[in-house]
């Protein structure tokens, strides 16, 4: 393998080891039980602030239930069938949440959409968890349940939110309304989007004032 390509996966393998265990549907703090890893540990390697060793990456993919080489990535790739590529496959979570990715595993910000099922009641709080970076949620249909730190809020389609992902975050369904899809942008602490074009306020428009109507009173007359 050319040292281009090792570069390339080591800068990869952060973004690419927190998209498994997202599509595995735990959180930080169960994968650590389950591994004996510390948590410190595995949000550094997730962020590409540490590089994986052979150990750890053995137990994530027992961990995951997956090859080694196709947790890393260094599986062959597969012959090319000669028709058109299918789409990306939305995978579930074990909560019942669809999740699309909408971005290569390349290190950076990475976009997934959410697709939460309909709740016949309103949940309960969502659960919380925290983790290095920055995230932005867009919500496009349906009523989102943002739960954040000790705040609790509801966004709507066409709202937004973002917020530093070290403090205790989660989301649910606020039902009970039918399902709700959402963009969720993912990108390592102190990476943010940044806008390059803002839209110009707009002059208010001038009323120019107009004079009183003046009465000429005649002597004799009233007016």
């Amino acid at each position: 393998m050319a040292e281009d390509s090792v570069t390339d996966l080591l800068a990869a393998m952060g973004p690419r080891l927190r998209a498994a265990r997202e599509r595995h549907g735990a959180s930080l703090t169960e994968v650590c039980r389950a591994t004996g890893l510390s948590p410190s540990t595995l949000s550094r390697v997730e962020n590409g602030r540490r590089k994986p060793n052979l150990e750890l990456l053995l137990h994530l993919a027992a961990a995951y239930g997956v090859p080694l080489d196709e947790l890393t990535g260094t599986a062959p790739p597969a012959p090319t069938p000669a028709r058109t590529p299918p789409a990306p496959t939305a995978r579930r979570r074990g909560d019942d949440k669809t999740v699309l990715p909408l971005t290569h595993y390349v290190g950076g910000v990475h976009a997934h959409k959410h697709v939460l099922p309909a709740a016949d009641e309103r949940p309960a709080r969502p659960r919380l968890s925290s983790h290095e970076g920055y995230e932005w949620l867009c919500v496009l249909s349906g009523r989102l349940w943002l739960a954040l730190g000790e705040h609790d809020l509801v966004l709507t389609a066409g709202e937004v939110a973002e917020f530093d992902t070290r403090t205790p975050h989660g989301v649910a369904n606020a039902g009970p309304t039918g399902p709700v899809e959402y963009l969720a942008v993912f990108g390592p602490q102190g990476e943010r989007l940044r806008s390059r074009v803002r839209p110009e306020a707009r002059p208010e428009p001038r009323t120019e004032a107009r004079p009183e109507p003046r009465t000429e009173t005649r002597t004799g007359e009233v007016p």
